[in-house]
């Protein structure tokens, strides 16, 4: 068992009082900031927050609620022009102490993604990277961001393969109209 907590913001299980919620607050100052962008591949991160509380959930599990914000900057996926989206997302973790964890190769992704096994720390920094990491947009886009045209190679004299073309009725539809091409002569 660790004795040293995983961050400064770790709270110790068996420290936290069971009939009364224990607040947090987490905000990296400017180095841990730019640590945190590097980790998540962020152009920028600003005024990044989490606060919240962990209370007692029945007899032996823990709940953590909080809301995240954070304004991050991030490249647009078409100009990579620099994109500043502000987040702002409520965040909660079920900590259960007998959870079963499965050990096989496959295994079906449970309904319920919140839920973590407890462990001797509950740590709010942890969370709070992966929920902004959850909470960042796939594919920011700037404004007035046009989508790039299609690029179109193939061998001279023959047909180009266009994406129009691929599409699964474009040779039915093809077909149609040379049909009713021959009908008409």
């Amino acid at each position: 068992m660790s004795k040293s907590p995983p961050s400064g913001a770790a709270l110790r299980v068996s420290a936290l009082a069971q009939n009364a919620a224990t607040p947090f607050l987490v905000q990296p100052d400017a180095a841990a900031m730019v640590v945190i962008a590097e980790e998540l591949a962020l152009s920028g991160l600003r005024k990044l927050r989490f606060g919240g509380e962990v209370r007692g959930h029945g007899a032996t599990d823990w709940l953590l609620s909080g809301t995240l914000g954070a304004t991050v900057t991030q490249p647009c996926g078409v100009t990579l022009k620099p994109v500043t989206t502000r987040i702002d997302v409520p965040v909660r973790r079920l900590y259960v102490r007998d959870l079963q964890e499965v050990d096989a190769p496959e295994v079906e992704m449970p309904e319920d993604d919140e839920v973590e096994p407890l462990t001797q720390w509950i740590d709010p920094e942890v969370v709070m990277i992966e929920a902004l990491s959850l909470s960042l947009p796939l594919y920011p886009r700037a404004d007035h961001a046009e989508p790039l045209p299609e690029t179109v190679l193939t061998e001279p004299g023959a047909a180009p393969l266009t994406a129009q073309a691929m599409k699964p009725f474009a040779g039915l539809a093809a077909l149609k109209d040379k049909l009713e091409g021959d009908d008409d002569s």
